[in-house]
């Protein structure tokens, strides 16, 4: 009677091990489908340790996301790309700004502003000058390439000048000509480029024609006129402005602007700011 339990007893055992292999099967298939969510574009849900191919696309994706994290906006043109030109790429408005617009209607903001990177300038002057270091390097390139060309030897008049320096520097106009004339020849306080650190009076050397009109018609008046872009400045007061600018010409006044503005400026043949921004004329103060 004990055989014929035998063959029935293998057979219980036999169905036991299949339903445990179909269920092993079930489960291997389960685990292989899991890193479906990796490729999509949304944030992969989180994933079994084991499945290597999920865990390196999950440790990827902050990389991507930490490199798309924007900039902190320039204060010189040097980023700009060979070819392109942003108008909008620097601030007109921020005193730090190779770009910044300073003029009758646009006071600098805080109108005692002072740069914080201003050097002496390494060449011949007439008073010691000093100017952000980026003017600077330029100039000294500008002054070295005029006197290789035949442009003549150059020296500064004035570079930096101060809130105070400024007042100084008004008042005085104004005590020689009264407030009307001084508006035309000489800026306010809190309105002259020279505040910005990226402004120079130069003259000839020797001296001729030192602050008049009449160094435009000398050798070193004409090279900077036809040159200067090259290096970043700008003739800031030309003739026939007046009514944009508020200033009478002044050959010997340059801005530092940046070769790539400069150069878009040169090349649209603009030859003030107000024009190339699209900014109203600020021939006079608001009050």
């Amino acid at each position: 009677m004990s055989r014929p339990v035998r063959p029935l007893l293998a057979t219980v055992i036999t169905l036991a091990v299949l339903a445990a292999t179909a269920g092993c099967s079930s489960s291997t298939t389960t685990t292989a489908a899991s890193p479906a969510p990796a490729s999509s574009s949304q944030a992969p849900l989180p994933v079994p340790s084991e499945s290597t191919s999920s865990s390196a696309t999950a440790s990827a994706t902050p990389s991507a996301t930490a490199t798309a994290s924007p900039s902190p906006r320039p204060t010189d043109d040097t980023t700009v790309v060979a070819g392109t030109f942003n108008k909008t790429l620097l601030s007109i408005t921020d005193p730090a700004s190779s770009w910044v617009v300073v003029d009758k209607l646009r006071p600098l903001n805080p109108i005692n502003y002072a740069p914080s990177d201003l050097v002496t300038v390494p060449v011949a002057h007439a008073n010691p000058p000093r100017l952000r270091k980026r003017a600077s390097d330029a100039l000294v390139a500008m002054f070295a390439a005029a006197k290789a060309s035949g442009g003549g030897a150059m020296q500064i008049q004035s570079g930096y000048r101060s809130y105070s320096t400024q007042v100084s520097v008004y008042s005085g106009w104004v005590n020689s000509l009264g407030k009307k004339q001084a508006d035309i020849q000489s800026a306010r306080p809190g309105y002259s480029e020279h505040q910005t650190g990226l402004a120079v009076d130069i003259s000839a050397l020797p001296a001729n024609c030192s602050l008049a009109a009449c160094f435009g018609a000398t050798p070193q008046g004409k090279w900077l006129a036809a040159n200067a872009w090259k290096y970043g400045f700008l003739l800031r007061y030309p003739k026939d402005k007046t009514a944009i600018t508020g200033f009478t010409y002044e050959p010997w006044h340059f801005r530092y602007i940046g070769v790539a503005l400069s150069t878009e400026m040169h090349k649209e043949n603009i030859r003030t700011l107000e024009e190339f921004f699209g900014l109203k004329a600020a021939p006079s103060y608001a009050n």
